[in-house]
């Protein structure tokens, strides 16, 4: 009532002249008609999205993250502010990107796009609370203590790609029961790649078939892998999980297309974008997850409180079209496996 009352009398000379003077103060100082603005604006959050991919190919996971802040009450651009921050592949310029958020002094980092980019996160700051995704086991490289409520100013979303490679040697070994050579492409950098090449390749010896696990950190690395794979007659390839790759994932359809080469994915953008298989969680999903623990933080919760989220479903999807264009016929068993199929 006295806010309203103020207002009537900056329009009218008369009662503002019998508005008291350290009354009038202290309106403009505490809940007054003008700072309103000003103090929303100073305090709307800022969140640091640090991400190891590239703008042009992450909209789908963009859009999830900011659904995600939605459903905690946040909107991009009305009450809160996002700072981006891309690797675009090259892991190198991490450290660099989180610095840069950590003198923005944003509220909260979401670091995306798998291991490197939580890495440099937590060696940039231990306090301001970070949100990460993970393609591995995230305790097995030390970004988290345990699986349940960290502690610290760190928690993330897991994807667990990489610690279920066997099973997608054991749908490459359906889809090509008498392939006696298998090859692997993993970028190196990525550090569950070699864990991943490792795990397949342990699998691969009780299945009795060869492993030859190439690596590509750079395009044209990739185009050279693809080369080798032919030139020692693989005769299905299993792409290991990392953003890197991920990134380029039209290019490696493409050339798994030229080249003839069944190929299984760990991750369903891959057979959208005509690929032959795959079989992971979803990655929607997850950034989806880490947009609202990012929200719940604004909220006031702690990092500490808060319990890695794992993935509780694993789809296995196909793509029909690319398997009738090299000439493969699926069997009804592996069929039966999947969960989708592009007809």
């Amino acid at each position: 009532m006295l806010i309203f009352d103020a207002a009537l009398a900056l329009n009218d000379p008369m009662q503002f002249h019998q508005l008291k003077r350290r009354e009038f103060i202290t309106l403009l100082g505490g809940a007054g008609v003008w700072p309103i603005g000003a103090r929303a604006q100073r305090s709307t959050p800022v969140v640091g999205f640090l991400s190891s991919r590239s703008p042009d190919e992450s909209d789908s996971a963009v859009s999830a993250f900011r659904h995600g802040l939605g459903q905690t009450g946040y909107s991009e651009g009305k009450n809160v502010t996002i700072e981006y921050r891309w690797a675009e592949g090259h892991y190198d310029r991490l450290p660099g990107l989180a610095a840069e958020l950590v003198r923005r002094q944003v509220a909260v980092i979401a670091a995306t796009g798998g291991e490197p980019s939580p890495l440099a996160a937590k060696a940039a700051t231990s306090t301001i609370p970070i949100v990460f995704t993970a393609g591995g086991d995230p305790v097995e490289f030390g970004l988290v203590p345990s699986l349940g409520p960290p502690g610290g100013n760190v928690t993330d979303v897991t994807f667990f790609f990489a610690s279920i490679g066997p099973k997608r040697l054991e749908l490459v070994h359906r889809l090509r029961p008498n392939a006696s050579t298998i090859a692997m492409l993993i970028n190196p950098n990525y550090q569950p790649g070699p864990v991943e090449a490792r795990d397949i390749e342990i699998g691969a010896a009780s299945l009795g078939v060869q492993i030859n696990v190439l690596n590509a950190s750079t395009e044209s690395q990739v185009d050279a892998a693809f080369t080798t794979i032919v030139q020692r007659r693989a005769e299905a390839l299993i792409i290991g999980t990392d953003p890197f790759l991920l990134g380029r994932r039209d290019h490696l359809v493409r050339l798994a297309s030229q080249y003839g080469i069944p190929t299984i994915y760990f991750a369903r953008e891959f057979v959208e974008a005509g690929g032959l298989i795959s079989y992971g969680p979803s990655i929607t999903v997850g950034y989806r997850q880490v947009g609202t623990y990012v929200g719940r933080i604004l909220n006031g919760e702690k990092p500490a409180d808060m319990p890695v989220l794992q993935p509780t479903v694993f789809v296995l999807f196909i793509n029909l079209k690319t398997a009738k264009a090299l000439g493969l016929e699926l069997s009804q068993t592996l069929l039966a496996l999947a969960d989708e199929v592009i007809e």
